[in-house]
């Protein structure tokens, strides 16, 4: 009995171990992978890369966004609208990123899928929506309150 809670205790350390190896360089991996990426974003809050492809009859946008403002960032939604040459929306979607929660510094991927084709030239809106914390517990404990944030801009497909 008392070697089985042992080895469950050494278990338990060693998964410890490796997950903190595991994440000791993550900032650095999602600046690379954010690097790599085709297309930029950078504001005072948020940085994103992504790329966009069509595929058959549709659109897919896939990319990184990191937070570099907040303590902590909730319920991220990161909104993608193709936009026709009038300027109105032809077809839009969303990704709500997971984890709920990112942390400063920290990336998260993303992918928007669009049910139309958006050939090259055409233009994207980009909408973002979060709530921000400069830390605190009562906002971690309460999942209410924070700064409320949204901000769009526009890009051209490749």
């Amino acid at each position: 009995m008392r070697r089985g809670i042992l080895r469950l205790g050494v278990a338990m350390i060693m998964a410890v171990l490796v997950g903190a190896c595991a994440t000791a360089n993550y900032p650095d991996v999602s600046r690379q992978r954010m690097a790599s990426l085709p297309e930029h974003y950078t504001q005072f809050d948020l940085q994103l890369a992504w790329s966009t492809r069509s595929v058959a009859d549709h659109t897919v946008v896939e990319g990184i966004v990191r937070n570099v403002r907040w303590a902590h960032l909730y319920d991220l939604e990161i909104w993608v609208a193709i936009l026709g040459p009038d300027g109105k929306e032809a077809a839009r979607s969303v990704s709500y990123v997971i984890p709920r929660q990112l942390d400063q510094d920290r990336a998260a991927p993303f992918s928007v899928q669009l049910s139309r084709p958006a050939p090259a030239g055409s233009k994207l809106r980009f909408t973002y929506r979060y709530r921000g914390s400069d830390g605190g517990d009562e906002f971690r404990e309460s999942g209410a309150g924070g700064m409320l944030w949204v901000q769009s801009f526009e890009a051209t497909v490749p």
